[in-house]
């Protein structure tokens, strides 16, 4: 079948979205991708949501800014699609996987909360949406993420890649990575921050959402006093599978900091994260494989290698789309729930068992 994936991520740079063909084991064709920048106003918005939803209980009002929220995402996906199918001339999408935009992520509490509606999209474009992907992981005892693994397998399967284990990292709002050697079950997990305290910093000291090919951190000066409290955290003594919220860390211990010494600091802090993760492996791995918008930043990935000691490597290197993997990950997760298969395993999320999910939304109309 041919699936769309869309995904907005924590980091809130805009909306993923790829076509792949694939049964829900390999994929046997890549489709269009693109990505559509968020409008500041969305971003601020979902920063917003994330703030209210932060203190927020079952049996709570849903917050004004969630609903305000939700209903921005929802359009901003709905004009998306729009944009992409005008100017792609794709045709024939079976299926729509839509991850929606993450406001609170508490596993603990069984709980993870994903915003848009996923059956206005359905009805928008007359073609099936799969929702919610998160919900069932989480509500039998998951952590709900990462969900990406078992993506990753099959491309590294359907690559024919050999040799020793390998990791690919994701380098979104919040890192993880995935453990993979053949058709062994994936182990995966959170790393810590990925690229969220780096872009949070920038934004407050430049008013702008990114540290642009690291520069600031290039410019400024790790502080390993500053490292090592961000480092005594009780999550990073943790078991995986594990994840996190994107506002599990704050920017409180570099406050202080100038502003390249702020950014050297929290970029090391995500590349000091990575190694810790690493050390949970089942076994060493030969090599790392990035994506997400940390690996278009130079600093970050040189001191990704100089910590390793691994070649470390842009996805691109494999033939993979690093700009759209995460999309075309949830394209192929919601042909998984079409057809019943698992969306997460226990070594990837600590689900007891082998667990599918995901909800279908059918639209009111099967025509345009």
């Amino acid at each position: 079948m041919k699936a769309l994936g869309l995904m907005s991520g924590t980091s809130l740079d805009g909306i993923d979205l790829a076509v792949i063909e694939s049964d829900g084991l390999r994929v046997t064709a890549f489709g269009p991708a693109l990505t559509v920048p968020h409008l500041p106003a969305t971003r601020a918005a979902c920063r917003e949501a994330s703030r209210q939803a932060a203190g927020w209980r079952r049996g709570d009002p849903v917050p004004a800014a969630v609903e305000d929220a939700a209903a921005r995402i929802t359009e901003a996906h709905r004009l998306a699609i729009h944009h992409f199918l005008a100017t792609s001339g794709e045709t024939g999408i079976e299926l729509i996987g839509f991850h929606g935009q993450t406001v609170l992520h508490r596993p603990a509490e069984r709980l993870t909360w994903q915003i848009g509606d996923a059956q206005a999209l359905a009805d928008a474009f007359a073609i099936p949406v799969i929702g919610q992907m998160r919900l069932a992981d989480v509500e039998a005892g998951g952590q709900g993420a990462p969900l990406v693994p078992l993506y990753h397998r099959a491309l590294l399967l359907s690559s024919a890649a050999q040799g020793q284990p390998v990791a690919v990292l994701n380098l979104g709002g919040v890192g993880n990575v995935t453990w993979l050697d053949g058709e062994a079950e994936p182990v995966a997990f959170d790393t810590g921050p990925g690229n969220a305290l780096i872009d949070d910093w920038a934004l407050q000291h430049t008013g702008v959402p990114i540290d642009r090919d690291g520069a600031l951190a290039a410019a400024g000066r790790v502080h390993g006093d500053v490292l090592a409290a961000l480092m005594d955290h009780p999550y990073f003594d943790l078991p995986a599978p594990k994840s996190l919220d994107r506002d599990d860390f704050t920017l409180s211990a570099v406050r202080g900091l100038s502003t390249a010494d702020g950014a050297a600091t929290l970029t090391a802090f995500t590349a000091e994260t990575v190694a810790a993760a690493f050390a949970q492996f089942p076994a060493p791995v030969s090599r790392v494989l990035v994506t997400g918008g940390g690996r278009l930043n130079p600093t970050l990935m040189a001191m990704l290698k100089r910590r390793l000691g691994l070649p470390v490597l842009p996805v691109e290197a494999m033939g993979w789309r690093g700009d759209s993997l995460e999309a075309e990950a949830f394209a192929f997760l919601a042909l998984r729930s079409l057809k019943g298969l698992p969306l997460s395993v226990p070594g990837t999320t600590g689900v007891p068992r082998p667990l599918t999910g995901g909800q279908l939304f059918r639209p009111s109309r099967m025509s345009r």
